[in-house]
């Protein structure tokens, strides 16, 4: 390439570099904003890595050798959350839910009676690998009454549906940025309950001097009143993830919430009416806002239909539409209607590609009857 073809690929992107430092005291209003968007009091932390940083950090620093933890599992993070609580010592009592639909509050209060030793519980909201979403008002009452320490991953909910980490008396409570808040994937938060200090600081096992020690951040930056940092700021990611928030305000938390629940109730009603998908997740007060996972026809395999619709895509709006991953790749298909995603564009533009996709695979579809039903469903919503 020569220099008079050269294409300037910073012209149109705003200047990143020699940005001037973030300071302590633009940290700690960052974190107040997040705290007032999880609706708590409680101290949070934000941690400068993807959300799987402070799950984990939540485990590791609550749990330990003589634990008796239940593991809720509707999908793929309710499944890695056994697997560290097992590798701390816990003895771990499991709920699995098909991914079809979520757990039953009475599921929880069952396992309760039936293991009157358990003083932990891991929860995942909302599922956007497996489109499902789970009742926390009401199993955090369930799970207060009992005495146990209520952990849940907020990752995929926060933005798209209500979260009232105080309210539900949720003691542990991470949220990232990347989803329906529509903000950067590396940077996340947790907020930690007045109990669940008390319970970390009881853990010899909690980690110390390491990337996943919340002692750490609470000893050197809590404790001495948030003005001086442990270390260098991730700054980009925090001031993005401060400009997602920030746009979630300005255009209302309850507008925000109300375009993620009408984009998964009109994605779900045009399928229903375009033939040949259907909702994965059986029941619409299952499904999660952010993402609607479909099922495949059993004689196609999912990701061919996926590569279908996306060739068959006009193009002038970006189709949020994939495949599951791992073993639900050949029957799961994901529309991610989350943060800007969350349009009646968006969700008509996804809709139409993946009825063009089928008829390229010779599959008959109402196109036009899945566009008519998806939209009456948004406005549906949106009239209230």
């Amino acid at each position: 390439m020569t220099d008079a073809t050269a294409v300037n690929t910073t012209s149109d992107v705003p200047d990143l570099l020699d940005l001037p430092p973030l300071t302590a005291g633009h940290f700690a209003r960052i974190e107040d904003k997040v705290a007032a968007l999880m609706r708590t009091r409680a101290d949070v932390v934000a941690m400068q890595g993807e959300a799987l940083l402070p799950l984990e950090a939540c485990i590791r620093s609550a749990v330990g050798p003589g634990t008796t933890a239940l593991n809720i599992v509707t999908g793929p993070y309710g499944e890695t959350f056994g697997g560290w609580l097992r590798s701390c010592g816990a003895e771990v009592v499991t709920i699995s839910a098909p991914f079809t639909e979520a757990v039953r509050p009475e599921q929880v209060a069952e396992a309760l009676r039936e293991h009157p030793a358990i003083d932990f519980v891991s929860l995942v909201h909302a599922e956007a690998a497996t489109g499902n979403t789970n009742p926390v008002a009401e199993i955090g009452a369930v799970v207060r009454a009992h005495g146990a320490l209520l952990m849940l991953d907020a990752v995929a909910s926060v933005g798209a549906e209500p979260l009232l980490t105080d309210e539900w008396g949720v003691d542990l409570c991470v949220i990232g940025g990347q989803k329906a808040l529509g903000g950067p994937a590396g940077v996340s938060a947790a907020s930690v309950s007045a109990r669940a200090w008390e319970r970390i600081a009881a853990n010899d096992q909690a980690p110390r001097r390491s990337y996943l020690s919340l002692l750490d951040w609470k000893e050197r930056w809590i404790d001495g009143g948030r003005t001086a940092l442990p270390h260098a700021p991730a700054q980009l990611e925090m001031l993005a993830l401060e400009q997602a928030v920030d746009r979630v305000d300005a255009e209302g938390l309850d507008a925000v919430i109300t375009r993620h629940r009408a984009a998964a109730a009109a994605v779900r009603a045009g399928v229903r009416v375009l033939g040949a998908l259907s909702p994965y997740v059986v029941r619409d007060e299952d499904a999660a806002p952010a993402a609607t996972t479909l099922r495949a026809p059993a004689d196609l395999d999912a990701r061919e239909i996926v590569s279908a619709a996306l060739d068959a895509a006009d193009g002038t709006v970006a189709v949020p539409v994939q495949a599951a991953a791992g073993a639900l790749a050949k029957e799961m298909i994901r529309v991610n209607h989350y943060g800007q995603a969350a349009e009646r564009g968006v969700v008509l533009a996804s809709l139409a590609a993946l009825a063009a996709g089928l008829r390229v695979l010779g599959v008959t579809v109402d196109g036009d009857g899945a566009a008519a039903a998806a939209g009456a469903a948004w406005d549906e919503v949106v009239a209230g």
